[in-house]
C-alpha cells in the first residue's frame, strides 16, 4: 500500500472517528479505504449521468455540514 496525505473538513474526521469508535472499522485509514473504493466503483463502473456534459445532482450523499451532528 502507499500512504497519501489528505486534508479533510473536521466534520469529516469526526464522522470517521464515530464510525470507528461504533466499531463498523478498525481505524480512520481502513473506513477512508472502504470510502475510496466505495467512490471509484461509483464513479468509475456505474457512473452518474451527464448531460451537457455536466455532472447530474447526486441527492443521495449528504454534503459536508451534515456530518457535524454525527
Amino acid at each position: 500500500m502507499k500512504t497519501i496525505s489528505v486534508n479533510l473538513p473536521e466534520a469529516f474526521v469526526n464522522g470517521l472517528e464515530n464510525l470507528v469508535q461504533r466499531g463498523l472499522y478498525a481505524n480512520r485509514s481502513e473506513a477512508i479505504r472502504v470510502a475510496v473504493r466505495d467512490l471509484l466503483k461509483r464513479e468509475l463502473v456505474d457512473p452518474i449521468p451527464y448531460s451537457n456534459g455536466v455532472r447530474e445532482k447526486d441527492e443521495k450523499y449528504p454534503k459536508e455540514e451534515q456530518f457535524i451532528s454525527i
